[in-house]
């Protein structure tokens, strides 16, 4: 792997840093929607229900992708990080460069990614 642990990690940190943003930012749109009749139309109601929806969806991807680079994260304290969990060969610093957080080679994402 000839991605420098120094930047694979300060990529990782600028990422989680963007999606905690993100997910204080979309805080409002996640919240419980108000069943108000005589402030909310029965449309504005359901586009809020929507736009909730969405919402909480968004925040569990971004759940999950923090998960994944506390992974990553852990795994450079480890030593482990740029291995494919799978085969153990190195995984190609393109692919880190795009998803530093990636867990596989290419080889291997395609059958278990």
């Amino acid at each position: 792997m000839t991605l420098a642990l120094n930047d694979a990690e300060k990529l990782l940190l600028a990422r989680k840093a963007e999606l905690t943003e993100l997910t204080a930012i979309s805080e409002e749109d996640r919240a419980t929607v108000a069943l108000d009749q005589q402030s909310v139309g029965r449309l504005s109601r359901m586009d809020a229900m929507q736009r909730q929806a969405m919402a909480q969806a968004n925040d569990r991807q971004r759940a999950r992708e923090l998960q994944r680079i506390d992974s990553a994260l852990q795994r450079i304290k480890e030593e482990e990080y740029g291995f494919c969990l799978e085969c153990g060969d190195d995984i190609p610093e393109a692919r880190l460069r795009v998803d530093p957080a990636a867990l596989y080679c290419i080889s291997c994402a395609k059958l278990f990614g």
